[in-house]
């Protein structure tokens, strides 16, 4: 049985009208960059439980998720609306979308959206333990849904698979949708090697 936490919300960041950060304060969990947490959420008489990407790092003291309002979703506007102070059990981490050290190649992280939270620490581990290899950021952060998967994947053909013939990077992506799959398909399909191309989809 999964052990449960107790966590209180120290700080809200608004980071547009409809997506921001919560800080959660309480037990100090180890967790690798990456991971998530599942929130168990009073909604509606029943309790919902939803997956949330930790933006934080392991080092920091609060735990930081991020997250959007889900057109007709039940756990988002729920969440938008905590007050400072409110409650907020969760268990874990959970997940294998993680980097505990800079690859010894070229790494490119690729963000959606919200993706970019656990993508967050995971560069930032990168950052810390890179040697000689490059380490590239990639996010699209648009308003229109259809716009960024097509100016996503457009610029990642345009960069690492019609751009030169080195097929030894390593890629990390993270987003909400088709955009994902689409993303991983490609980069395979271009010569990249199975397990050079992480991914992790909403």
């Amino acid at each position: 049985m999964a052990v449960e936490y107790e966590a209180r919300v120290a700080r809200i960041v608004e980071h547009a009208p409809d997506t921001r950060s919560l800080f959660l304060s309480g037990p100090r969990i180890a967790f690798r960059p990456g991971q998530f947490i599942s929130c168990l959420l009073p909604v509606g008489g029943e309790t919902l439980i939803r997956p949330y990407s930790l933006a934080s790092s392991p080092e920091e003291d609060d735990l930081e998720i991020c997250l959007n309002l889900v057109p007709g979703g039940r756990a988002s506007p729920y969440l938008l609306t905590l007050p400072v102070g409110a409650q907020v059990r969760f268990t874990g981490p959970w997940g294998t979308f993680v980097l505990d050290r800079a690859p010894e190649a070229e790494a490119v992280f690729i963000a959606d959206g919200t993706g970019i939270a656990p993508i967050r620490p995971m560069l930032r581990r990168a950052l810390a333990t890179a040697t000689r290899h490059p380490l590239r950021l990639l996010y699209g952060a648009f308003h229109n849904e259809h716009v960024p998967s097509a100016r996503l994947r457009d610029e990642v053909a345009r960069r690492w698979v019609d751009g030169d013939a080195d097929r030894a990077r390593r890629f990390f992506i993270c987003g909400v949708g088709a955009i994902v799959p689409a993303l991983r398909d490609l980069l395979r399909g271009a010569g990249y090697e199975r397990r050079a191309v992480q991914y992790e989809k909403w």
